[in-house]
């Protein structure tokens, strides 16, 4: 394991078209500038989870810190990466908070950890071609569509608690993304709550006793978890896109970087499925690795992980202010209902993402009925009841998604009547050429 850094150049400026490596840093000063950006650019998004599933933020933003650490130190100081809270669990948090409380949604959070860390080493020892055959871009795509689209509901709930704030936020939103380049169009999400924020604070909808009487520094609030059977399958959909998620990174920062970066795949996924349990032993959200912070990388061009080290210990020690997270949990309805309008729909039209990007061809039967299908079993979140096991959209959309399209290709090669479509594990790579490095930095 590497934890020094070598300077790069005279630390203080970067010529045009290089990068600073993983294993390079800038002057201290400046590392730690563009460390408190990446607390920054992880923050809103972090901080909504908590705020939609009821979740102690402080506690969150502990185990968010820990899980960065915890992130580099395991893929060796190679792979730059912040682990915030992952907008998968939001629905499975929500549900099994409302049915069997906020510790059997804790004990959700720790299965899933466990699950992601052990595919984690299976991907280690074994490689990770196995990953594209049974999620291919298909898949994928409707597995991460159907988490946005089946929380829907939840955003249309909190916009009709104060609709005016709602707007507002949601516009506030809509303008810095087009008004603004760099970082600060890159952090649309966290300027739209602060001015939706704002807005409510002079309308009267914020409530700042808790926050008058929170201390300034004391130790995050902790639960252990509990174990339900009745939503543990609530979260087994959540591990698929954690991994889609994962490899997502590794492979983009590896373009970004031009370092081949395939022998940190399985790390990566252990190192996330070991923070996402450790939040599930005392109450944090799941983690995953932020495309928020690939954003401040390409931004920069300083992809150096001793910037991550400082987001981490910076993260860890705003964890320990109680009044820090009182803040946070202020944050009225009305801001939620508006931010998460779009944010919702982001993270279904993502799902759409993978499939333009992978050029997924709907002309074929397969691909259509893999996607239709899920789809409206999420949106229209249908519930499956076995005993004390509830199934509900997510988890059976999921289960649809991949019985579907693989008892279908199945089926069709057994009648021949559907071709053998080559998946991203047997197709070689293109070739990167100036235009293609240039869109993917």
């Amino acid at each position: 394991m590497q934890l020094g850094w070598t300077k790069h150049g005279d630390g203080a400026s970067i010529s045009p078209g290089a990068v600073v490596a993983p294993g390079e840093r800038l002057t201290w000063p400046r590392t730690i500038g563009v460390g408190l950006q990446h607390i920054v650019a992880m923050f809103g998004a972090t901080f909504l989870v908590p705020l939609l599933t009821g979740f102690p933020p402080s506690t969150t933003l502990f185990f968010s810190a820990i899980g960065t650490i915890g992130f580099l130190l395991i893929t060796g100081n190679r792979l730059p990466s912040y682990l915030g809270s992952s907008f998968a669990f939001i629905a499975p948090i929500s549900a099994a908070t409302a049915s069997d409380g906020q510790a059997a949604a804790i004990g959700g959070i720790f299965v899933t950890g466990v699950l992601l860390a052990v595919v984690g080493v299976v991907v280690h020892l074994a490689g990770s071609r196995w990953i594209d055959l049974v999620m291919p871009p298909i898949v994928t795509g409707v597995i991460v569509a159907l988490i946005g689209l089946n929380l829907a509901p939840a955003a249309w709930g909190n916009f009709q608690v104060a609709p005016a704030t709602a707007v507002v936020t949601l516009v506030a939103v809509v303008l810095v993304s087009v008004l603004f380049r760099g970082i600060l169009g890159r952090l649309a999400i966290l300027v739209g709550v602060l001015v939706g924020y704002a807005f409510a604070a002079v309308r009267g909808e914020v409530d700042f006793t808790a926050v008058q009487d929170a201390s300034w520094f004391g130790a995050p609030t902790f639960t252990a978890p509990s174990f339900e059977p009745g939503v543990l399958g609530l979260f087994l959909p959540v591990v698929f896109v954690l991994i889609a998620e994962n490899v997502g990174h590794v492979k983009s920062v590896a373009a970004m970087t031009g370092q081949n970066l395939d022998d940190r795949m399985g790390r990566a996924l252990l190192a996330d499925g070991v923070a996402t349990t450790l939040a599930g032993t005392g109450g944090g959200s799941g983690t995953t690795t932020y495309a928020e912070n690939i954003g401040v990388m390409a931004a920069t061009r300083v992809y150096s992980t001793a910037a991550y080290w400082v987001a981490g210990i910076g993260a860890l020690l705003l964890s320990f202010s109680p009044k820090f997270g009182e803040v946070i949990n202020t944050v009225p309805p009305g801001v939620l209902g508006g931010v998460t309008t779009i944010l919702y729909g982001m993270i279904g039209v993502l799902g759409f993402r993978i499939w333009v990007q992978n050029r997924v061809d709907f002309g074929d039967p397969v691909n259509l009925t893999t996607a239709a299908v899920p789809l409206v079993i999420a949106i229209a979140n249908y519930t499956w009841a076995v005993g004390d096991l509830a199934f509900e959209g997510i988890a059976l959309g999921t289960a649809a998604a991949l019985v579907l399209y693989h008892g279908m290709r199945w089926i069709g090669r057994w009648r021949g009547t559907t071709p053998d479509v080559a998946s991203p594990a047997s197709a070689a790579p293109p070739a990167e050429t100036d235009e293609t490095a240039d869109r993917s930095s």
